[in-house]
């Protein structure tokens, strides 16, 4: 078992090599073009779902067998379908997806302001939190009442509710899956967020929020909501690898995930990179990125063979990022218009 750990510990710190999952360095539309990839995760399948927003769909991607196909979406920039399969409907630019433990997915309409539901037994597309309308209202009553202003990120605590990040609002807000309710969770009353851009859970069941114009993330106590940074200054940079994170400087952060040794991994989007944050010892370093925006190894290239440095490889604004139980970091490089994979 300890043998097994450290495997798996080593694989996390010691990335060798970063390839090219899906994508040319182009946008298009098909099985090996996307148009700036935003959110993905895994499915309960054990594929990859990623969010394609210029071409306004969710795509699966079989691991074993790389067929790419189209999950929900029908490719036309919209916000109607509901009620119908999922495949058929509209959708404006889906930005983050996230699965529930009874492996629904859930998508996050951002700029029709409105989160779906595809359900699992029968693919049919539901709009569960949102008008479609921007603004502020409806805490205290129905979720489908209320209005967003700009939603990104999703997720689930403990007790199966969701959390959106309403950066719009500067807010997260939790709608109670089961009554259909939505309040405001952190945010508001004078509470200052800038910019809540995305969200994650660590084990233990606390909440990591990155604030995309705060430049920190902040960890939130679950029962409480009181808050506490773990890594950022709040001034804009690239510095910091090697120490604290709490003395690194982020720009534009916009992703975060756990890997399986308890470290989390951030889409530091304007910086170009991905960085992680030691799970024990709070120690922040850079695991792909070059820090120069551009789409591959040497500034310029095609990595789709594999094998180059991922720190050594060239990314343009990075917003996913996923990994995976065996530690293979997946990386949302929008810009770029590729999905890439370090192990």
């Amino acid at each position: 078992m300890k043998f097994l750990s450290y495997l798996l510990l080593a694989g996390c710190l010691q990335a060798q090599s970063i390839s090219t999952l899906i994508g040319m360095g182009a946008p298009g539309f098909d099985t090996s073009h996307v148009n700036n990839p935003y959110g993905l995760t895994m499915g309960p399948d054990g594929a990859i779902y990623f969010c394609d927003i210029d071409n306004h769909v969710v795509r699966r991607i079989d691991l074993k067998t790389r067929a790419v196909t189209t999950f929900a979406g029908n490719g036309t920039k919209g916000n109607a379908g509901d009620g119908g399969p999922a495949a058929k409907a509209m959708m404006d630019q889906p930005y983050e997806v996230q699965f529930d433990k009874a492996g629904n997915l859930f998508v996050v309409d951002m700029p029709s302001h409105v989160v779906r539901r595809v359900d699992a037994k029968t693919g049919i597309i539901t709009t569960v939190a949102g008008n479609g309308t921007a603004g502020f209202s409806g805490d205290g009553g129905p979720a489908l009442k209320a209005q967003f202003k700009q939603p990104h990120s999703i997720a689930f605590d403990r007790e199966g509710r969701l959390l959106i990040c309403d950066i719009g609002n500067n807010r997260v807000r939790r709608v109670d899956l089961q009554t259909g309710k939505i309040e405001t969770w952190l945010g508001g009353d004078g509470q200052s967020l800038k910019g809540p851009r995305a969200l994650a859970f660590d084990a233990k069941g606390d909440l990591y929020l990155v604030l995309r114009e705060g430049n920190v993330v902040m960890r939130v106590d679950p029962k409480s909501g009181a808050m506490t940074r773990v890594a950022g200054t709040g001034q804009k940079g690239l510095a910091g690898d090697g120490g604290p994170a709490l003395n690194a400087t982020l720009n534009g952060p916009k992703g975060i995930s756990f890997g399986p040794d308890g470290s989390y991994y951030l889409a530091d989007t304007e910086n170009h990179v991905i960085r992680r944050v030691d799970g024990t010892t709070g120690i922040i370093s850079t695991v792909a990125g070059s820090g120069k925006r551009g789409d591959g190894p040497g500034d310029g290239g095609d990595d789709s063979v594999g094998g180059a440095d991922p720190r050594g490889c060239a990314m343009n604004r990075p917003h996913g990022v996923f990994v995976s139980k065996d530690g293979v970091l997946y990386i949302g490089d929008s810009e770029a218009h590729r999905i890439r994979m370090v192990k």
